[in-house]
């Protein structure tokens, strides 16, 4: 099945400003594609440019692609390994481009036999329910966006810490206070601390029953992280430290984490996140299905992959909830309160909404 062409589009969501530790975001910064092939049908990649963490924006996807999209002309749908791997060998990084072009290759590869993609890769279906991701502010204002996420029916808050660490213990303590005992809270610093702040702030907000804290440091101080563990009274999750299969094996070996959130942006797609998924599963390390600010069209392909993957026993799925103002998705998954559905379509089962892609700039290679 040979590639005839690909659509590239400049695909920003307008959403409500959100605050991590490294920055504020009032767009999606996201690019979509539709990979044709001769058979006359495409397959639809999605990704979210996060220049803080990933150091992809939206233009540099947009240049990457249209690359990408030469590089594969005329060239074997079916074929993933080598398809991937030519833009492995064109360039280094640029995983957040890749991995629209990786769910394009493997919703073409779904859509080819009949089966929605969960079902290709040898899943099925279970349970899946999100946490929801409270931004840095105030600890009055994040403690008020507890209660109404609680009140909404959530059952887990993710806490986005890293800005001070003594703030952060109190932002946790006015949270805890106001939601109660009944909810789960993980926190992530998005590299937000030093070593000391670290382990102050978790050796201080173990006591309010935290579930974990991801990627307290900045991965240079990775060397650090296995005396955290032993100070730390909370469980550390590798984020930023965990990009591919070696991040992953380097991390676990030298007794760095006790959990693994896995990214498609990071590890540039399905195919490499499985490789993330199998390391962590060998080593007893359960995993995290996280993102970054994707619509539906890129979180159908993430349960999909969930669906495939037992050894993620976490769900961080919320982007489309964290004040996307438009949806530019048809199909795909849907939200019954905080847990994800998606029906057996063949593929990813989702698609763009045409009326919001013509408004998009588009290329085509």
């Amino acid at each position: 099945m040979k590639i005839t062409s690909v659509d590239i589009y400049r695909f920003s969501i307008p959403m409500e400003p959100f605050t991590i530790a490294t920055g504020t975001m009032d767009h999606a910064q996201n690019v979509f594609i539709r990979v044709h092939t001769d058979a006359g049908f495409y397959g639809v990649g999605e990704c979210s440019a996060f220049p803080m963490i990933v150091g992809e924006t939206q233009d540099t996807c947009l240049v990457m692609a249209k690359e990408f999209a030469r590089l594969w002309k005329g060239k074997d749908a079916l074929d993933i390994e080598t398809r991937l791997q030519e833009l492995h060998s064109f360039t280094a990084g640029n995983t957040t481009i890749k991995s629209a072009f990786d769910m394009a290759l493997y919703d073409i590869a779904a859509k080819h036999t009949g089966l929605p993609l969960y079902k290709f890769l040898g899943g099925q279906k279970r349970e899946v329910e999100s946490d929801i991701t409270i931004g840095i502010s105030s600890p009055e204002n994040m403690a008020r966006q507890a209660i109404q996420f609680k009140v909404n029916g959530a059952k887990i808050l993710k806490v986005k810490l890293g800005k001070n660490a003594q703030t952060d213990t109190e932002r946790i303590k006015a949270i805890r206070q106001a939601i109660g005992p009944d909810l789960k809270i993980r926190v992530d610093a998005n590299q937000g601390w030093t070593f000391d702040e670290a382990v102050f702030a978790l050796q201080t907000i173990a006591e309010y029953d935290i579930e974990f804290c991801e990627q307290p440091m900045r991965t240079w101080y990775d060397d650090k992280l296995p005396v955290l563990m032993q100070l730390s009274l909370v469980k550390i999750m590798a984020d930023e430290s965990v990009y591919n299969q070696h991040d992953a094996r380097k991390q676990i070996e030298s007794g760095s984490c006790h959990y693994i959130n896995i990214k498609m942006a990071k590890a540039g797609g399905i195919h490499e996140a499985r490789k993330i998924h199998n390391v962590a599963a060998e080593h007893g390390i359960p995993c995290m299905m996280g993102g970054m600010l994707e619509s539906r069209i890129a979180l159908s392909s993430k349960l999909h992959f969930v669906y495939a993957s037992p050894n993620i026993k976490f769900y961080d799925m919320d982007t489309c909830m964290l004040g996307h103002l438009q949806d530019p998705c048809v199909g795909g998954v849907t939200y019954d309160g905080y847990k994800l559905n998606i029906s057996d379509a063949v593929g990813i089962g989702a698609d763009a909404d045409e009326g919001f892609l013509e408004r998009c700039e588009r290329i085509s290679v």
